[in-house]
C-alpha cells in the first residue's frame, strides 16, 4: 500500500519530540548522573528589539497545554533507539514522562520588557530541560506577531485592522498562532477560518479579483455576491478601474437598499490609496450612501497606515498581511531560557553579554498616575517596592497541572487594552523613544554582584 508523504504537522502524538537533539543528550546525561533535582529556568527577551518600544505577551495558553500533553510515544522512543545515542534506562524514563513542575509567568496581554522573565519553570531539572525547545519556539514567535500587531493597530488610530496574514506566513502552524496573537494584541479578527473554528476569533473575508473576472462584466460579479452574501457584502472595487468599481458598486448599494438591505462595504488593494479612497468616499457621500466602508489593503504595514492616515486617507479598517504575519522589520524576538537556581543554589551566567541574573523572581510594575513608572526586578521572596504596584508574574501551573479556569482571549485582549492606554504617551507610538526604566531591586543587585564574583574567581 502506497504510503502518502508527511504532512509535516505537529501534533498531541508527536509533540514530545519537537526538540533540539541537545535537550536529551543532556537529559540522558542528568539521569546517568543522578542530577534530577529541582532547578528554576528564566524565559526571556535578553535585549532590545530594534524599533519596538514594548513587548505583548501571547503564547501562554499554547504553553501549558503542551506541558499537560508532552508524551514520548512507542514511535518516539523507537526512533530514538534507532538513532544509537541513548541509554536504554532514558528510553525507559521517557515511557512514562509527565511534566509535574511549577511555572510562573506573565499573563498574555499584559505588556512587558526585555530583561524580564516571561515564563519561569520549576521542575526536575530533565522535565525543565527537554521542555525548552518547545517554550522558546511557541513565546518567541507570538511575542513577536503580538508586538508588531500592536503597533498595527496603534497606527490605525481607532481604525479596525484584520490579518490577512496566512497565506504568507512562514507554514500552517505560525498562520494559527499568527491570528491568535495578532486578536489578542487589539486586531479585529482574522481571515484565517481554522483560527476562527480553533480560537473562537471573528473572521472576516471579501472576494479577490478572480472572482470579479469570472463574470462577463464586473458589476454582474457584485450582483451575484450582493445576492448570494446579502448581509456580508464587501466588493473589492480595483480590479478594473476603482473609481468605476465605486460606481458599479453603489449600484448594488441602490439596488440593495429597495429590499430593505445595505452594502457593508469595499475594498481598495492598488494604486494609490490616499486619492482612491478620497475619491470613492466622495462618490458615496454625495450619492446619500456615507454608510458605506472602506476597506484598504496591499503590502500594507504600521509605517504605510500612519502615512496614509497623515495624508488623509479614507479608511474604516485595515487588512494586513505579509508583514504583520511575518513581523518584517524584526522577525525574531531573541527569547533565552536559562538555569537561575539548583539544588546548589543560585546560579548565574558570565557569558560576555549574555550574563544572566540569579534566584527565582517576580516583577513589580509601579504605576504613577495610573501610568507605568517603572518596573522593578526583584527575588521572589521580596516585598514589592513602595508606592502603587501590581506583580507581572502570576502562578499558572502547579505539579504539572494548569491552576484556575481557563482564560479565555477575550479578557487576554482586554487587558493589552487596559495596559496599552496606561503605557507612558513617548512608548505609545511606532516612532523610536527611551528605553522604559526596568531596574533590579537593591537585593537582587547585591546578590547579582556577588554571585559575578564568586564565580568569576573560581
Amino acid at each position: 500500500m502506497a504510503r502518502y508523504p508527511s504532512l509535516g504537522l505537529v501534533t498531541p502524538e508527536n509533540i514530545g519530540l519537537l526538540v533540539d537533539l541537545y535537550e536529551l543528550t543532556m537529559a540522558d546525561s542528568y539521569l546517568r548522573h543522578g542530577l534530577n533535582q529541582k532547578a528554576t529556568f528564566d524565559l526571556f527577551i535578553r535585549a532590545p528589539v530594534e524599533r519596538r518600544n514594548f513587548l505583548v505577551s501571547a503564547g501562554l495558553e499554547t504553553v501549558l497545554a503542551y506541558l499537560e500533553q508532552i508524551r514520548f510515544t512507542d514511535e518516539a522512543i523507537a526512533y530514538l533507539r534507532s538513532l544509537k545515542l541513548f541509554s536504554e534506562e532514558f528510553l525507559h524514563y521517557l515511557r512514562t514522562f509527565r511534566f509535574t513542575g511549577e511555572v510562573w509567568a506573565i499573563p498574555e496581554g499584559e505588556i512587558f520588557f526585555p530583561l524580564e522573565p516571561l515564563v519561569e519553570v520549576t521542575a526536575p531539572r530533565i522535565e525543565a530541560q527537554i521542555v525548552e525547545t518547545f517554550l522558546l519556539n511557541t513565546l518567541n514567535f507570538q511575542v513577536m506577531i503580538a508586538s508588531k500587531a500592536a503597533r498595527v493597530v496603534l497606527a490605525a488610530q481607532g481604525r479596525g485592522v484584520v490579518d490577512f496574514s496566512p497565506r504568507r506566513d512562514h507554514g500552517a502552524d505560525a498562520a494559527m498562532k499568527a491570528a491568535r496573537a495578532s486578536y489578542i494584541a487589539g486586531c479585529l479578527g482574522t481571515s484565517n477560518v481554522l483560527a476562527g473554528m480553533e480560537f473562537g476569533i471573528p473572521v472576516y473575508g471579501t472576494m479577490a479579483h478572480s472572482y470579479v473576472m469570472s463574470f462577463s462584466d464586473e458589476l454582474s460579479a457584485f450582483r451575484a455576491f450582493a445576492r448570494d452574501f446579502p448581509h456580508n457584502s464587501i466588493l473589492l472595487i480595483d480590479t478594473y478601474d476603482t473609481l468605476q468599481g465605486a460606481r458599479h458598486a453603489l449600484t448594488v448599494a441602490r439596488e440593495m437598499a429597495e429590499q430593505g438591505l445595505q452594502l457593508r462595504g469595499v475594498r481598495i488593494d492598488s494604486g494609490d490609496l490616499v486619492v482612491q479612497s478620497k475619491a470613492v468616499r466622495q462618490i458615496f457621500v454625495e450619492a446619500g450612501f456615507p454608510h458605506i466602508r472602506i476597506f484598504l489593503s496591499g503590502d500594507l504595514n504600521e509605517y504605510k497606515i500612519a502615512d496614509l492616515l497623515a495624508r488623509g486617507a479614507e479608511a474604516d479598517a485595515f487588512g494586513v498581511g505579509t508583514e504583520m504575519g511575518t513581523s518584517a522589520d524584526a522577525p525574531s524576538m531573541g527569547g533565552v531560557y536559562k538555569l537561575v537556581e539548583d539544588e546548589m543554589g543560585y546560579r548565574v551566567k558570565l557569558s560576555a553579554g549574555k550574563a544572566t541574573l540569579p534566584g527565582r523572581k517576580q516583577v513589580w510594575r509601579i504605576l504613577r498616575d495610573d501610568r507605568f513608572f517603572q518596573d522593578v526586578i526583584a527575588l521572589r521572596d521580596e516585598p514589592p517596592p513602595a508606592g502603587e504596584t501590581y506583580p507581572l508574574l502570576a502562578k499558572v501551573m502547579e505539579n504539572g497541572k494548569v491552576v484556575g479556569p481557563g482564560e479565555p482571549l477575550s479578557a487576554m485582549r482586554k487587558r493589552f487594552e487596559e495596559r496599552l492606554a496606561m503605557l507612558p504617551e513617548e512608548l505609545r507610538t511606532i516612532d523610536a523613544a527611551s528605553p522604559y526604566p526596568v531596574l533590579q531591586s537593591p537585593r537582587l543587585a547585591a546578590l547579582t554582584e556577588q554571585m559575578y564574583r564568586v564565580v568569576a574567581s573560581s
